[in-house]
């Protein structure tokens, strides 16, 4: 049988330190933070161990004084028989009514406060009392301090969801497989650990009020000595609600009572109903480990004020970005605080991955969502295709992945090297981004092979198909250091153009090439139209480097229109005695000079 100090007992078993394996003990002392030491390493952190029923509503499915009635229960007297007591219950007098509040206020000896029940006639004889928590509590011990006889039969359920669905937690009855279908007394084992066993201990008549019905939660349960890793009875301490049904009223024996009161058989006759003077259910607020305290929302609805990167009612997930690892209650021994995932700063969101966990040896799990900056990977933690790594920068820079710029005909792909930034190029290009070709090779107008081989001539060999072979500064002689322009060179020549050079094939002992004519200073004969035309240039001269000639660049040529009079070769002819020169956009202003000269007839006297 339970007493008062049964229940102190018990209370402070259930307030030990934090260093027992006691679930519910908290640390002894108080830092700033219960939920990390002193270094700020994190640790396990409850709430305070309180009475969780103190003050709140219960319902109850009946009441007395409605209307007002009169009962009668029998009082004992220290050592002398008992008596009848008779008092009216009356819902509308403060000093005569007995509402559930009192179940759940302030209760001392002094102030003495008893919800009672209406009088109990026939069948059924049930009463329920119904007790919201608002919130998840691990609880250890729900009591009942009787004002009338403890009933014979009681039974006490639990709800994890607000009240939908309920569980059996403890029978009290003599009749205990009669009543509720459970042998009396049995074995608590760990098979059975989490089911409702039922008891006759609380049977005896005496005391007449006063009496008390403790129920522990974890009392003789085989894994309540390491709590933290059993989450059976994790989940068995876990509750929402706390319903209690009275089934059956105790039924007086004969009692001895005082000569008159024995002698007058129409005194007033016993009559049966329930009366608790006290509701508590002790524990704490359920936080996992990850709280200290719990707090009431704007709209009063309590939680818990989570710490260890959690959040939630219970604190019974992971704050967002923090999926590193899984969320794990807190023990004793460890934290299990929530980790944020390793991004190097380009990502906001992140999930967990289980196969990844498991295959890093259980030690990180989180997968980066939407690398911004460019980078990709599991971590962000490289470049993406198109960009490689700036290594001057952090990889956590925001601009630490660097565009690749892959010329768009001269690489073979937009990829670069990860560490160099190097393109894939195409035969015959080169740089870094693939924008030129390489020695040995010149442009083409193809995008399949931008960059062809330049063809390889002896100029011994070219020179010597001459009357008098000679070298090329004897052959070039003419030209060499004088490649100045002025009105006399321009007078002499048959056109003067400026000219983008193209490509070049080769057609015998002549090289044709493609150019645009960008601008036309002069052109003596057939008019020459901007675009693209043929120049012709004897394969000596090229050897010899008079003209010089370079693919890709821009050139002032001043030459003779040989070619536009040979059907073999169309177009314009540069030579030896030509005058090319590499463009320089400071002479167009000289060119129009020269032009408006030759208008005016100055060619003829130059």
């Amino acid at each position: 049988m339970w007493s008062f100090r049964n229940l102190l007992s018990l209370l402070t078993v259930f307030q030990a330190s934090s260093h027992s394996p006691n679930p519910f003990a908290g640390p002894q002392a108080t830092p700033t933070d219960p939920c990390y030491d002193e270094t700020g390493a994190t640790r396990r952190c409850i709430p305070e161990f309180i009475n969780a029923a103190f003050g709140q509503e219960v319902g109850v499915s009946s009441v007395c004084g409605r209307p007002a009635s009169r009962s009668c229960s029998l009082v004992e007297r220290d050592d002398r028989p008992a008596v009848r007591s008779c008092q009216v219950c009356d819902a509308s007098d403060p000093r005569n009514a007995h509402p559930p509040n009192y179940l759940t206020d302030l209760n001392s000896a002094h102030n003495l406060t008893c919800w009672q029940s209406e009088n109990l006639q026939g069948s059924p004889l049930n009463v329920t009392l119904t007790l919201s928590l608002g919130k998840k509590f691990e609880i250890t011990y729900v009591s009942l301090q009787f004002c009338s006889p403890r009933p014979e039969s009681l039974a006490i359920y639990k709800s994890m969801d607000y009240g939908r669905t309920w569980t059996p937690y403890q029978f009290y009855s003599s009749q205990c497989r009669r009543m509720y279908n459970r042998p009396n007394k049995a074995a608590i084992t760990k098979q059975n650990e989490q089911e409702a066993l039922c008891t006759d201990g609380h049977t005896d008549l005496y005391p007449l009020s006063g009496g008390l019905i403790a129920f522990s939660t974890l009392d003789g349960r085989p894994s309540g000595k390491d709590f933290d890793s059993s989450p059976v009875l994790q989940d068995w301490v876990t509750v929402t609600d706390i319903r209690v049904v009275f089934s059956r009223p105790q039924h007086p024996r004969a009692l001895p009572m005082s000569g008159r009161e024995s002698e007058d058989p129409l005194g007033p006759p016993a009559t049966y109903y329930y009366a608790v003077g006290d509701f508590q259910v002790g524990g704490r607020c359920k936080c996992n480990g990850h709280a200290s305290r719990c707090v009431r929302e704007k709209d009063g609805k309590l939680v818990c004020e989570c710490k260890h990167n959690t959040e939630g009612p219970e604190c019974d997930r992971c704050k967002p970005f923090h999926y590193d690892r899984p969320w794990q209650r807190a023990t004793a021994k460890e934290a299990n605080e929530c980790l944020p995932c390793n991004c190097n700063l380009h990502a906001r969101r992140c999930r967990f991955n289980m196969e990844l966990y498991k295959l890093s040896g259980r030690k990180s799990g989180g997968v980066c969502m939407n690398c911004r900056h460019n980078t990709a990977g599991r971590h962000c933690h490289y470049c993406k295709e198109g960009f490689y790594r700036d290594m001057a920068k952090p990889i956590t820079h925001r601009r630490a992945c660097k565009a690749c710029d892959c010329h768009p005909v001269g690489a073979a792909g937009k990829t670069c090297n990860q560490t160099t930034g190097q393109c894939p190029c195409k035969d015959g290009v080169t740089g870094i981004t693939c924008n030129r070709c390489a020695k040995g090779y010149q442009q083409s107008r193809s995008p399949v092979a931008p960059c062809i081989k330049i063809p390889v001539i002896k100029p011994t060999a070219v020179i010597s198909t001459t009357e008098e072979p000679a070298n090329c500064d004897s052959y070039c002689k003419p030209l060499k250091g004088n490649l100045k322009i002025n009105m006399k060179k321009y007078c002499k020549k048959d056109y003067a153009v400026q000219v983008s050079v193209l490509d070049m094939e080769t057609v015998g002992d002549w090289a044709k090439f493609t150019v645009n004519l960008v601008s036309v200073y002069k052109s003596r004969g057939e008019p020459l139209k901007r675009g693209d035309h043929v120049l012709w240039v004897h394969m000596k001269d090229l050897a010899c480097k008079c003209p010089r000639i370079h693919m890709g660049k821009r050139f002032l040529i001043l030459g003779t229109a040989e070619g536009g009079t040979n059907p073999e070769r169309p177009g314009l002819l540069a030579d030896k005695n030509s005058l090319v020169i590499q463009w320089r956009d400071i002479w167009t202003r000289r060119l129009r000079k020269f032009q408006r000269k030759e208008k005016k007839g100055k060619c003829s006297k130059a």
